[in-house]
């Protein structure tokens, strides 16, 4: 290491020109003078009885020791530490170790460590940001054993000053916390305090800004001598949606302070107005139905009339999704959306598709190709039957016959029809070699791959009560008891928010296992040893509900009014939410669907969804799949399976007409006995 060194003459020139000058601007001419005078000298080999320098630095920043080098960053308020080799004389301290800013010097007190080896200066006060300071250790120090030191000057700059922000303000609430920020009007006044005077000269919309939707022009003021800072938007922002305040690392202060950048997410309140006029309940109601039913009608696949996976699913159309459109174009016929003999055709135009489908043991497959009616694999080893899908199937096939006058011999064809699809599922198949339980897929060059047990409590409950109804196919309760049923494993028991749940998952699950096995076989006298479904039912769903209001993860939105969490699309893709897979998303189905069981809250959510949030969720078939305000995320997809059972549960909810028809089947009642159900 190469020390900077000055003859002994020139050094103590230099020492006294510190140490003196406040006398006069004179004293610090001429010690600039004097080091401009003085030369680097060879630095000596260290000779006996001689100081050495360890080290030099301000905090932990160490100083550079070379001639005429400047080290930069130092910190403003850290003490000066030099080490030495060996100790000091402490009392030869004071008058050898100076620091000063140009012609000003800096007071402070010395402190000792390592047994006196290192020099601690702590100046009285912070140091001033980005400024050069001379630091002189002068030949005046001495060992302890009258060791001599040559003497060093050296140079720092402090560090640039930071600029902060001291406080934030969005219409008049002070923002603090990690707490998520709801509730913000439309037209918010935000305001930002800062630590020290911004450049007005730079200050630019692209330094401050707001993301997200429909944010028009903003305009920024400054005032308080330039260190508060006033956002204002042009136009109002998009309701019930997320934000994000954005102040960039470029923004400067005055003295070209720099700033370290900031973001702060927030969310903005309601409209002020509904977003579509009010009707009455019941005109709701029809509303939705209707819309929805359209997803079956005017949406579905023009072969096959089968309903399609999704509203981007081109070709590909869904067994059980259409199994719920079957039943969806009863409510249709019946409210007046389309003619009986409309309904008629597409009855015929579904029937002869499925004829001629690809069939696994009587099962169909998830997914068909609407024109060949070949199988379109689900996953690598889901490409045959779908027993669960099926079950789905067969329930709208059985409600529409039951729906059909056999004293009308087109319609008593179309009975005859359905009549030999159903009787040739083979249930009995999939108990793969007579095990108590039922398999939910099978394929032929895939077999029993999937290897998944139909096992409670889930959507398939309808699956067995059909198995067991079969006249050609059936199974023996002991399938039931110790497949579904898992001899009492489904019991629950539990209490939930003070809601009992008689089986299942603790809190329910997704709400469409109160949905799926429920659009036909009706829950509201429905027993077995095991539970009362219309409690089950109705418990699920007002557990659900209080969940949304208790709102464990602080979610934007989740109310009394904004709740149902079921299976949907996501901001991620897809999933089956529930109180314990809880990522903020409401999907409109789960609450609407369960207008029999909680007709009150179904109610308060269908008008927040439709007058709240309608003109983001409300398209050509009704409410889109699922939102989530917390992500600012509305989606904008529609799947069978979910809007299936709005028009069927509401019209169940209104009249129990689907309920009504399918319990009327003669099979299905014989299936319940046998598995020992009242109803």
């Amino acid at each position: 290491m190469t020390l900077f060194t000055y003859p002994k003459p020139c050094f103590h020139s230099l020492r006294s020109s510190l140490l003196y000058a406040g006398r006069g601007g004179l004293l610090w001419l001429l010690l600039l003078a004097m080091l401009v005078g003085c030369k680097e000298e060879e630095e000596p080999p260290v000779a006996p009885g001689t100081l050495q320098l360890s080290a030099i630095r301000v905090g932990t920043r160490s100083l550079v020791l070379d001639v005429g080098a400047e080290t930069t960053g130092a910190p403003t308020d850290q003490p000066v530490i030099i080490a030495f080799s060996s100790a000091l004389n402490t009392q030869t301290v004071p008058t050898a170790v100076a620091l000063a800013e140009g012609a000003t010097p800096v007071e402070g007190t010395f402190a000792y460590l390592d047994n006196d080896r290192t020099v601690s200066f702590q100046p009285d006060s912070a140091l001033q940001e980005n400024t050069v300071y001379t630091l002189v250790v002068s030949e005046a120090i001495k060992g302890a054993n009258g060791e001599t030191f040559q003497g060093i000057a050296v140079q720092f700059r402090t560090e640039q000053g930071a600029l902060t922000l001291e406080s934030l303000f969005i219409s008049e609430r002070k923002v603090e916390g990690s707490a998520r920020f709801v509730d913000v009007p439309l037209q918010p006044e935000i305001i930002l305090n800062f630590s020290r005077p911004l450049n007005p000269a730079g200050l630019t919309p692209n330094l401050v800004y707001l993301n997200g939707p429909k944010v028009g022009a903003s305009t920024l003021s400054l005032t308080n001598d330039n260190q508060t800072l006033t956002l204002t938007t042009s136009a109002p922002l998009d309701h019930l949606n997320r934000y994000q305040l954005v102040v960039t690392n470029q923004l400067k202060g005055e003295k070209g302070e720099a700033f370290a950048g900031f973001s702060r997410t927030f969310y903005t309140t309601k409209a002020a107005e509904p977003q579509f006029p009010l009707l009455s309940d019941d005109a709701l109601l029809t509303l939705v139905q209707e819309k929805t039913f359209g997803y079956f009608w005017e949406f579905a696949h023009p072969a096959s009339g089968m309903a399609r996976e999704r509203n981007t699913s081109g070709n590909t159309v869904t067994s059980g999704g259409s199994g719920f459109g079957l039943m969806a174009l009863i409510v249709g016929i019946e409210r007046g959306f389309i003619t009986r003999q409309e309904g008629l055709d597409r009855f015929d135009q579904i029937l002869t598709f499925l004829e001629g489908t690809d069939r696994f043991h009587g099962a169909w497959s998830h997914w068909i190709d609407g024109n060949s009616g070949r199988v379109q694999p689900f996953s690598t080893n889901d490409n045959g039957g779908d027993l669960v899908e099926t079950a789905f199937l067969v329930q709208g096939l059985l409600t529409v016959r039951q729906y059909l006058d056999a004293a009308d011999a087109t319609e008593q064809a179309l009975i005859d029809r359905i009549n030999t699809l159903w009787q040739g599922v083979e249930w009995d198949w999939y108990t793969r070699g007579g095990q108590d339980v039922l398999y939910w897929h099978w394929s032929p060059d895939k077999e029993w791959a999937m290897n998944m047990p139909i096992a409670g409590y889930n959507e398939a409950l309808i699956v067995y009560v059909l198995a067991a109804a079969s006249p050609t196919h059936t199974i023996e309760k002991s399938v039931y008891t110790n497949g579904w049923a898992r001899n009492g494993g489904i019991v629950n028991g539990k209490s939930f928010y003070d809601i009992t749940l008689p089986v299942g998952y603790d809190y329910g699950g997704p709400l469409f296992f109160a949905h799926y096995s429920f659009l036909g076989l009706d829950p509201r006298n429905l027993s077995d040893p095991y539970a009362d479904y219309w409690t089950q039912n109705v418990n699920h769903s007002r557990i659900n509900h209080a969940y949304g209001v208790d709102n464990p993860q602080n979610f934007v939105s989740y109310s009394d009014s904004c709740w149902g969490l079921t299976a949907s699309d996501n901001h991620q893709g897809y999933s089956a939410h529930s109180p314990t897979n809880d990522l903020g998303v409401i999907t409109p189905t789960a609450a609407l669907s369960s207008f029999p069981y909680t007709p009150d809250e179904s109610m308060k959510a269908m008008k927040f969804f439709y007058y709240e949030v309608g003109d983001k969720l409300w398209g050509d078939y009704g409410f889109y799949d699922a939102f989530n305000v917390t992500e600012g995320w509305y989606g904008n997809s529609y799947l069978a399976i979910d809007q299936g059972p709005i028009p069927v549960m509401i019209e169940n909810h209104r009249t129990g007409l689907l309920w009504d028809l399918f319990m009327s089947a003669p099979e299905v009642k014989n299936g319940l006995d046998k598995l020992g159900f009242s109803y």
